[in-house]
């Protein structure tokens, strides 16, 4: 189990999605896994390092209430109708198309070489690859110093793959939705169900939102925090994959694969409400393999490897859309994205596609680098790795002749 200098060696950062933008905390805080012992029975170094992280927990409380402030809506304009065409002939003409096996890899490594590792694995399993060597570095990057705790938890998923008859397919085409406002309106919905595998990200509905965002969900990626609350959005066959931040999630899966409920002392370091139940098998969970993450971040943004820091964080760490769309390419034989793409330009923007929230709310958050995601992603749409099928990112099909 994951000891109290462990918990706070972790970073605490986030992956994609708008449910944390109202929770950008400003710092770092320690995740013990029990309550220390009265002050008066410290030893002087552990009373310090107990009243800093209550001084940090503070801190975060003043954030928080701060950031629940009301902020400044967007509505949601009316789509023109002819982007809304020429968006669902480019993405009929993508699933009309013979698909191709290894396709996205092929290409991956033909423009990376060595910084993308084609036979990584997609989730954790048991093995002999599940020991310390094979991690350098800690949450999220790794699972240094948790390799034990990660065991436990795998011998309560009897699954660690893609489900039959998935796994066996001989060519699959996946779609990452991501959250964007720029979905409004396209009315895509069909053609996001036409994929073999739909990986959203967060608490992203479906509900609602059927008409632009289809109804299937293959894969739903989040952290703890991100894990959506309506039972609605889980699917009796949908994988549910946890990605890992620091060593209370570990806690929180735990008690969601058993079904038991969260102490409230580990409830105390996440930085919003969590999910009480997670609806769904334990056949259904997996783990994401850390290296993803860390590809993405290290070996494909080129991002500064983690260091130890007592305050803030190094913008190193990728949001869940562009690790999701690495992760697709290890999946799947081709991949498509749609409701990507931050433009800053445009403040007064719809944000996302299920809220009242602008573009403007990006300017402050400052926990991911977005406009390096943006380049990387612009060069896989380019280079014909993926296909964006809304355009935001980099748009194939804006300037069509046929109409």
């Amino acid at each position: 189990m994951p000891t109290r200098k462990e918990g706070a060696e972790v970073q605490e950062m986030r992956g994609e999605g708008g449910t944390r933008l109202r929770a950008r905390l400003g710092g770092r805080k320690p995740a013990p896994d029990h309550p220390p012992p009265a002050p008066g029975s410290m030893p002087a170094g552990r009373s310090c390092t107990w009243f800093a992280g209550v001084l940090l927990l503070s801190l975060c409380i003043i954030y928080l209430i701060r950031l629940s402030l009301p902020s400044r809506k967007c509505e949601m304009k009316q789509v023109d109708p002819l982007r809304v065409k020429r968006t669902q002939i480019y993405a009929k003409e993508v699933l009309e198309k013979k698909c191709h096996p290894s396709f996205a890899k092929q290409e991956m490594v033909r423009l990376f070489s060595e910084k993308y590792s084609a036979n990584l694995a997609s989730f954790m399993s048991e093995g002999p690859h599940l020991n310390e060597s094979s991690f350098k570095y800690g949450p999220p990057f790794g699972f240094r110093k948790y390799t034990e705790y990660v065991r436990s938890l795998l011998q309560l998923m009897p699954d660690k793959d893609l489900p039959e008859p998935l796994k066996s397919k001989t060519c699959k085409r996946c779609i990452v939705v991501g959250n964007g406002g720029i979905l409004h309106g396209l009315q895509i919905g069909h053609a996001v169900d036409q994929y073999d595998i739909v990986i959203r990200l967060n608490s992203a509905p479906v509900h609602g939102f059927t008409k632009d965002v289809g109804n299937k969900t293959t894969i739903r990626m989040t952290y703890p925090e991100g894990a959506p609350m309506s039972e609605q959005e889980y699917h009796h066959n949908g994988l549910f994959v946890a990605v890992f931040f620091k060593s209370v999630d570990f806690h929180w899966l735990q008690a969601m694969l058993k079904n038991e409920s969260l102490s409230m002392w580990n409830r105390m370091f996440f930085w919003r409400q969590v999910a009480e139940n997670i609806p769904v098998q334990s056949k259904q969970f997996r783990i994401l393999n850390p290296l993803i993450l860390k590809e993405t971040a290290i070996d494909l943004l080129q991002f500064r490897p983690p260091r130890d820091k007592w305050w803030g964080w190094d913008k190193n760490v990728p949001t869940l859309g562009c690790t999701a769309v690495v992760l697709a390419t290890h999946l799947c034989d081709e991949v498509s994205l749609a409701g990507f793409g931050y433009d800053l330009s445009q403040p007064g923007a719809p944000l996302h596609y299920y809220d009242d929230l602008c573009m403007a709310e990006m300017s402050g958050f400052n926990m991911h680098d977005v406009t390096q995601e943006t380049k990387l992603l612009q060069k896989l749409v380019k280079e014909g790795v993926v296909k964006d099928i809304t355009g935001g990112v980099h748009c194939e099909f804006c300037s069509d002749a046929r109409l």
